[in-house]
């Protein structure tokens, strides 16, 4: 006799399968133990980490608390205060509201609950070992909650065996909470990693503020309000001005109604905003609350409810990108006002170039940055041998917004993005030569970083040693550069050393050198190529483009971004509809 195929798992299978939406790795734990909290109404929410976060988490708050009934049932699967049925999800104000994050922790760790209600004699306490209630007492509590998690994950190896090292989780752990503390101003929130703390908000109910505490002073100096409204969504928080922007999207926290989400739409919308002020692979620095009616919004797309759906969503991306561009322009405005005059006026100046693009934002390139820059390999692009002979013989025209050099050949027009083109010659010469020694810097470079970079930094720092960096650490989680590889040639612009540090640390945790190399390379070369805006003597044109074709790949910059756009004279015949 067979025996049946299909049949029905039990209770702890189903339940550890169900854990595996809600908690995918420690910082998932936390996550969810920081919503109860702020639902909870907490002011003061503590979070503390041993090791990765699988041997110990423990969140403490100053909520509400429960009582002895409520905490009896409050790990069991969909058992919620947030909601009485279904028609209250489509108006739920709450961060949590499943009734699945307790109940999904308690099935892959070791749970323990102490709780006190205000004006209750007692607290309560719980322990919950894999689902299974270990003992339930009486305990001596202050108001509010207090929860421990050990040994995440011990009774599901292959969950435990996915995880990435350390610093990764880490990592992952500290934009959580700092994500909470900047959509929850007035709440303040403290973090430490092995009794060390990593950072602590105020609870100032103010987001500049927060800003300032998370991100450092000299983020903030660089932001701009945003404030908006219209019939459908009010816009607010802060974005950084065109000229200073991050390699990876790790400066960006969205937040609709307070909850902290993942949006593809609202990222391109930003971009939107800011039209072709964004250099390629860039990414502006966003705090942003977006406030709409609950209707408008389906948080309850997944498990984790950080992904959400808009009923509207064209006509919020619209919203965004006006909120974006309205705040930009204001901002130009204010600037206009102060530096009234200056923005027509082609600056005589030997020491400065003033470039003025489309949408007249003033932006200055010192012409000692661009000698040092074309410069970078050791011999001047104006001075290169004599064999320096153009290919196909193209007759260099001039500069097109002091940004794309334009050349004549005997088939028709070439137009060369100049940045994009350095950009592959510099990157072509390190991966040929290697990055050979390094060079002591008169004054080392502190470097800001953000919480996250601060985690992982300690893990690149052997390797940044071996592509060249000198990294000193001057206090907690306080680091310096005092050398920089040869290549960077000298260093006049303090901030491409934090710019290159924070490309290569977007890439996670550091493995091994492999890959950490190609990093260094790439923005190396990206950070030390000429920057649009740039004026160039005809000698240094001519230069950049024989330099540019005598590369392997002359066609795209290392990001597969178009060095070259070609006009051959059908094409020039078809634009004047000739043929």
């Amino acid at each position: 006799m067979t025996m049946n195929k299909v049949h029905l798992l039990d209770e702890a299978t189903i339940n550890k399968i169900a854990a595996g939406e809600v908690i995918e790795r420690p910082a998932s734990v936390i996550k969810e133990l920081i919503e109860n909290s702020i639902d909870a109404g907490a002011t003061e929410i503590r979070v503390e980490v041993i090791g990765e976060g699988t041997r110990s988490i423990k969140v403490t708050d100053n909520g509400s608390g429960m009582n002895r009934d409520d905490v009896s049932i409050a790990f069991l699967k969909h058992a919620t205060s947030k909601i009485t049925d279904a028609r209250d999800i489509e108006s739920v104000m709450t961060l949590g509201f499943r009734g699945e994050a307790l109940s999904s922790i308690t099935a892959v760790a070791k749970v323990e609950i102490v709780t006190k209600r205000e004006g209750d004699l007692e607290g309560t306490r719980l322990v919950v070992h894999g689902g299974e209630v270990v003992s339930i007492s009486d305990a001596g509590a202050p108001k509010g909650t207090s929860i421990m998690v050990e040994d995440l994950f011990y009774n599901t190896p292959a969950r435990r065996k996915f995880l990435k090292k350390g610093r990764t989780e880490l990592a992952h752990i500290v934009e959580v909470v700092t994500k909470n503390a900047l959509g929850h101003d007035h709440i303040s929130f403290y973090l430490s990693h092995d009794d060390r703390e990593l950072f602590r908000s105020p609870a100032s109910g103010d987001l500049f503020d927060t800003i300032v505490h998370i991100y450092g002073p000299e983020i903030a100096r660089e932001l701009i309000a945003v404030n908006y409204s219209n019939d459908l969504i009010r816009i607010s928080g802060f974005i950084s001005r065109p000229g200073f922007t991050r390699s990876d999207k790790d400066y960006q926290a969205f937040f609709i109604n307070s909850r902290s989400i993942r949006s593809k739409s609202i990222s391109d919308a930003i971009k939107l905003g800011y039209y072709t002020m964004l250099p390629k692979g860039r990414y502006p620095v966003a705090m942003l609350n977006y406030s709409l009616d609950t209707s408008e919004v389906d948080v309850n797309v997944h498990p984790n409810k950080q992904h959400v759906r808009f009923s509207h969503e064209l006509a919020l991306m619209d919203a965004v990108a006006e909120a974006i561009g309205s705040a930009l322009a204001q901002q130009e405005l204010l600037q206009d006002k102060e530096h009234k005059g200056t923005q027509t006026r082609l600056s005589t100046d030997k020491e400065d170039v003033q470039v003025i693009r489309e949408n007249q934002t003033e932006f200055k390139v010192p012409i000692k940055d661009t000698q040092r820059r074309l410069t970078r390999t050791g011999r001047h692009l104006g001075q290169e041998s004599e064999e320096s002979e153009l290919p196909f013989d193209i007759k260099i025209l001039g500069q097109v917004d002091n940004t794309y050099i334009i050349a004549r050949t005997l088939s028709g027009l070439v137009l060369v993005d100049q940045h994009a083109a350095h950009e592959r010659v510099l990157y072509e010469q390190v991966i040929e030569s290697g990055i050979k020694g390094s060079q002591e810097l008169i004054t080392p470079v502190n470097l800001n970083l953000n919480s996250k970079e601060r985690v992982l930094i300690k893990g690149y720092i052997p390797y940044l040693e071996e592509s060249g960096f000198g990294i000193i650490e001057f206090g907690p989680d306080s680091f310096a550069v005092r050398a920089v590889p040869n290549i960077l040639g000298r260093l006049e612009d303090p901030s491409v050393v934090h710019d290159i540090i924070s490309d290569i640390l977007s890439g996670g945790r550091a493995k091994d050198m492999t890959g950490i190399s190609e990093r260094v390379c790439n923005s190396t070369a990206c950070r030390g190529a000429i920057k649009a805006g740039a004026k160039l003597t005809m000698e240094q044109m001519e230069n950049l483009v024989f330099q540019l074709y005598r590369t392997k790949n002359p066609h795209t910059c290392p990001h597969g971004r178009p060095t070259v756009v070609t006009f051959s004279r059908v094409d020039l015949d078809k634009l004047f509809k000739r043929t």
